[in-house]
């Protein structure tokens, strides 16, 4: 990622040198038929070309203004040209034995992130530590069944032991939304900050690992998991800090924050669009 990292130092080259690119991959995309989902009314490969070709033209116009008020939102849309090629790490796996894997080693993070979570009662004010506490209850029990389901899939995955692991992260799921939603009721900003960011840090690994999921489940099963979710996503987004969960994912891929947090993104759209 440096090479691409280093193109940023010349602003105008870069830019053109990008989005030229940008516009000829979408138009073979669309050519073929590739869309990525859709994007508000349109498609995802619509809109970047789109948005490439609008900064083509109005650098042509106006090159040398353009070029710098432009530049950031052309380098927005190289990492989101560079997310659609390059496969998501925890929304695709080459096989379902990959998406195991992949999966169990998201547990020493989420086991770390529980340990956070318990830890975190004693840093809020003596009025809001017995909320919290409460609101986590069940995280370390959650956990450790996820990570056992988990490593039962790996170890044999089969359809009976998928179906577990889709419970479980379901019931895990359900219990960080639900308590999300009650410590957002805590008055102290202090103390809902510190709440609030320790339950994201499992929030996030449980939204990777349910992307993981969804990769390898049929459209039936999905339906059934999002049928079980009362605590949707979409109630919670609002209390979910997006930068802490790109810096999470980016450092567990070992990627740029920047595309990390396009993938979280994404991720995040598709368990809205599932029904979570």
């Amino acid at each position: 990622m440096n090479s691409i990292s280093n193109i940023w130092k010349h602003p105008k080259t870069s830019v053109v040198g990008l989005l030229i690119p940008i516009v000829t991959i979408a138009g073979i995309f669309s050519q073929q038929g590739v869309t990525l989902g859709t994007a508000g009314t349109g498609t995802v490969i619509s809109l970047v070309s789109g948005i490439a070709t609008a900064l083509l033209g109005l650098l042509a116009r106006d090159p040398v203004s353009a070029s710098s008020s432009t530049g950031s939102t052309a380098k927005l849309g190289a990492w989101a040209l560079i997310a659609l090629l390059l496969p998501l790490p925890f929304a695709s796996g080459c096989s379902a034995t990959s998406v195991a894997q992949d999966i169990v080693n998201w547990t020493p993070a989420l086991q770390s992130a529980v340990a956070t979570v318990d830890s975190t009662a004693a840093l809020l004010a003596p009025v809001d530590g017995p909320i919290f506490i409460a609101a986590t209850v069940g995280f370390d029990t959650a956990s450790n069944l996820l990570v056992a389901q988990a490593k039962a899939y790996l170890a044999n995955p089969t359809a009976p032991a998928l179906a577990k692991l889709q419970a479980q992260v379901v019931t895990f799921q359900q219990q960080v939304n639900a308590s999300l939603l009650l410590v957002a009721k805590i008055s102290n900003p202090a103390s809902e900050q510190h709440a609030l960011a320790a339950i994201q840090a499992v929030s996030t690994i449980v939204i990777a690992i349910f992307a993981l999921i969804q990769s390898i489940s049929s459209k039936v099963a999905v339906a059934q998991m999002a049928a079980q979710s009362t605590v949707t996503l979409a109630m919670v987004r609002p209390y979910l800090d997006q930068q802490q969960a790109a810096q999470i994912v980016a450092g567990h891929y070992g990627e740029p924050v920047e595309l990390a947090r396009v993938q979280v993104a994404q991720a995040e759209l598709r368990a809205v669009q599932a029904g979570f």
